[in-house]
């Protein structure tokens, strides 16, 4: 059996689309987790047609289908930047040090998968020698918000006795602080290197990319002991992708066009929460 999710903007889901759907595809009765938000119906096969519905809704709801059987998972894997922030930190670093356009330009190009992101990433990092250490606190004060719903998935998963692992390419100066805002269990990033009060312009090695996430995934959920399939990744770039793929639910948040072809899940209009219908959580049962 498979779930269709269907997730909007809040007040936005109207009760004529999720029935003009199940009847379309020969559901089962739709269950509301959310008023005019969040609804699914079971499917006993996936239509032929299912992309092509879902693209000609793309612009009104989240449509996804995805295993009835193992649902609710017990660890959830996050990306930091444009997943649980709204930003990408490298690029409000590079404001401050007056070469914003650029490194954004670069950023925009190495999540889509344009550029290779080791390299995108020594290239970003390099522009920002000489920059006061002081800048990152003040980045972090002034120009870093919090992704809505971030911390009502962590807390429900937590609830449920879940763990959760923030694992991102961007910078350790950032995921600890992010970290413990949100309230994970344990976090990876890449390290700025700092001399003297200012950023030499390098990053630690080994680079914390693709493949590093990949090898979270699974040291993580070992040590844990838990299948991958128990797993709940989350992330927006290209260098995400090993996760999702890997992960029992991948989700693209928010994601760049490569990246969403590439996902099992899309998630466009609802913000962190809708992690938690996919889930087949009802919004009763969130924790605040």
């Amino acid at each position: 059996m498979y779930i269709v999710s269907l997730i909007a903007r809040p007040g936005t889901l109207e009760p004529a689309l999720v029935e003009n759907l199940r009847n379309a595809f020969g559901g089962g009765d739709a269950v509301w987790l959310s008023v005019d938000e969040a609804a699914e119906f079971s499917l006993p096969v996936v239509p032929s047609h299912f992309d092509e519905v879902r693209a000609s809704l793309l612009d009104q709801v989240d449509l996804n289908v995805l295993p009835a059987e193992g649902r609710r998972k017990r660890m959830l894997l996050a990306d930091m930047d444009s997943t649980m922030i709204q930003q990408e930190c490298i690029d409000e670093l590079a404001e401050v040090a007056g070469v914003g356009a650029h490194v954004k330009d670069i950023t925009a190009r190495a999540m889509n998968g344009e550029l290779d992101f080791e390299g995108a990433l020594t290239e970003r990092v390099a522009l920002l020698k000489g920059l006061d250490e002081g800048v990152i606190d003040q980045v972090m004060a002034e120009r870093i918000t919090l992704m809505p719903g971030g911390k009502t998935l962590l807390a429900t998963m937590h609830a449920a006795g879940g763990h959760c692992a923030l694992v991102s390419g961007g910078f350790t100066a950032f995921t600890a602080r992010v970290s413990e805002l949100l309230g994970f269990d344990e976090n990876r990033a890449n390290t700025l290197i700092v001399a003297d009060g200012k950023l030499t312009g390098e990053v630690g090695r080994p680079i914390l990319g693709r493949e590093a996430k990949v090898q979270a995934l699974v040291e993580i959920s070992a040590r844990l002991g838990i299948t991958e399939a128990e797993v709940l990744a989350v992330g927006d770039g290209a260098n995400d992708l090993g996760m999702l793929g890997r992960a029992g639910l991948g989700v693209a948040l928010h994601a760049k066009p490569t990246v969403q072809a590439q996902a099992q899940c899309r998630v466009n209009h609802g913000d962190l929460t809708a992690l938690l219908y996919l889930q087949g959580i009802s919004k009763t049962d969130f924790v605040a």
